[in-house]
Order: C-alpha cells, then sequence, then structure tokens
C-alpha cells in the first residue's frame, strides 16, 4: 500500500479531505467539510465515524475495538461481502466473507458543488482474496459525507457464470440507551429469528430492544427509522437495491463474551443493517453490476 503521505497527495482535498495514520497505523481517511465529518479506514473500507455539523455521532464506534491488520473492527460499518453470515457450503470460509478484513484503494475524491465530499474504494484483491470468493468478482464502495451519509456497495461479476451474491452493511449506530429505542418500518415484514432457532415470525408493531435479538427480515420496504427518545431524534434509513435488514444487539451476557464490546457498550449501539441475505440473495449474472445504497439521515 502507498505511504499516507503519497496517498494524501494524490487523493487529498484542502479543507474538506485528508489521509492520516490512524489507530493501529491504518490508514484512515478523514472528511470534514461545512456539513458533516467522517473518517474511513481503507482497511475494510470500514467507515468508523459520521457526524452531521452541530449533532450527535450517528456512528457508533467501540472504545474497545482492536485496530490489527486482517482483524474485524468492532463499530461502524463492516462491509459483509460477498455474502452474509456463514457461508452457504463451506463452514472454513471466514463469516460474512474477506471484504470487511482486507485492504481498499482509494479510486476517486471529489468536492460537490454543494459542499458535499464524495470518496470511492476499491477493493483490493489478491489470490488469497479470489479463493475465499470463488468467483471473479469486484467490489466498489461510494461515500458522500455532508448533512447525511450516502453508501453504495456496487459488485461487479467479472466472471463468465452466475454468482449469487449475498451482503450487509453491518451499521452500529449510536444510541442513549437501547432499551428505550424503536425502529419503525418493518412491521408486517416476515424474519428469521436466530435466537429461536431460525424460525420464522412475523414482526408486530415497532422493533424494540429488550434481550439479545439477532433477526434476518426479508422482504422488507426501502425505509426504516431508528427512533431514540433519550438523544432526542429519529435517524431515517432509505435504502436501494435491499430487501433485507438485520436488527442485532448482543445484550450483556454475549457482549461480555465478545471482549471488544467495551463496558455496557450493547447499551449504546444498534445494528440497523441494510442488507441481501436467506431468501433475498442476488443472483447476479455473468458481467452483470448490482448496486445496494443506503442513505443514514437525522430528523
Amino acid at each position: 500500500m502507498e505511504t499516507v503521505q503519497k496517498l494524501n497527495d494524490t487523493w487529498g482535498i484542502e479543507g474538506a479531505l485528508s489521509v492520516v495514520n490512524g489507530q493501529g497505523d491504518m490508514p484512515v481517511v478523514d472528511v470534514c467539510n461545512t456539513l458533516g465529518k467522517a473518517s474511513i479506514a481503507l482497511q475494510g473500507a470500514h467507515i468508523l465515524s459520521f457526524q452531521p455539523n452541530g449533532q450527535e455521532p450517528v456512528i457508533w464506534m467501540s472504545n474497545d475495538a482492536t485496530f490489527a491488520a486482517g482483524k474485524s473492527l468492532r463499530g461502524g460499518v463492516p462491509i459483509c461481502w460477498p455474502w452474509f453470515g456463514p457461508h452457504a457450503s463451506d463452514a472454513n470460509l471466514p463469516g460474512h466473507g474477506p471484504a470487511r478484513t482486507v485492504n481498499w484503494k482509494i479510486t476517486n475524491t471529489e468536492a460537490l458543488a454543494d459542499g458535499r465530499t464524495g470518496v470511492d474504494f476499491e477493493m483490493l484483491q489478491n489470490d488469497q482474496t479470489k479463493a475465499i470468493c470463488g468467483h471473479d468478482l469486484s467490489a466498489q464502495l461510494h461515500v458522500i459525507v455532508g448533512a447525511t451519509l450516502e453508501i453504495k456497495l456496487e459488485t461487479k461479476n467479472l466472471g463468465k457464470t452466475p454468482f449469487t451474491l449475498g451482503q450487509a452493511l453491518h451499521t452500529y449506530f449510536l444510541v442513549g440507551d437501547v432499551r428505550n429505542v424503536s425502529v419503525e418500518g418493518l412491521e408486517g415484514c416476515e424474519y428469521l429469528d436466530k435466537m429461536d432457532g431460525f424460525s420464522r415470525k412475523i414482526q408486530d408493531g415497532a422493533v424494540k430492544i429488550t434481550q439479545e435479538t439477532d433477526r434476518v427480515y426479508v422482504g422488507t420496504g426501502s425505509r426504516m427509522c431508528l427512533i431514540d427518545p433519550d438523544l432526542e431524534r429519529t435517524i431515517v434509513i432509505q435504502k436501494q437495491g435491499s430487501s433485507s435488514a438485520i436488527i442485532w444487539n448482543p445484550w450483556i451476557e454475549t457482549a461480555n463474551k465478545m471482549g471488544d464490546l467495551g463496558v455496557d457498550g450493547y447499551l449504546n449501539m444498534l445494528c440497523v443493517e441494510t442488507a441481501n441475505a436467506v431468501d433475498d440473495v442476488i443472483e447476479l449474472a455473468a458481467g452483470a453490476s448490482y448496486v445496494m445504497a443506503t442513505e443514514y439521515k437525522v430528523e
């Protein structure tokens, strides 16, 4: 990988974007404009933070996260690609695929006329990642930082046969107290409940978190709202090219076993994920591309 100085010379935007050495000497893209700010590690193209100007942070990152090469980071927006959860046929392959733990490269930065800042990334491929994926694929992430955060994950099937694509933007949202929040927009949707043997259930009313929760919602709509009375805000999640949503909070017992969530960290985070998983995986034809996108806005 190029040095931070070289990356900054090539891609930096005065007064808006710089590349710095982050924790664990990870190169990090820092965006700070008149509308908001964000930081994105080149390992995993992992969004570490996002905060609209004058507001509380939107993204939660664990204070106990381990910043080490090849290790997933606890918090932020990990990219699960090109499958979600365990591999469908080979349990030896990494859960959620390789994208979140390998290096990505910057391919473009741009100061937009409306004050927002765009930055694009492409996953670096090597023999190991190609062997893990088992197919010739490319992944690009397009991020726009302003008063809202826009994320687009683009997959291209470079192979000669179709590929079954699963994916998720595993976003950890900062909440005042997870016991008081609710998620609207999933009413009436079917979900698979991992805490109950993956049994299928129907969501009745808004989602409330009262215990360990791990659910994959299928056939979802394009809009969800995370309502947080303690921080006096609603985070609106507007998604495209996504038919699944994952709701996850490990609760106290599992969180304590994880070791990198921090003391009582589970109380201040909730994962509401834009995804295509289970029933909603994408059959990507040879030569085709697919874009899954989401936007986070605070109201």
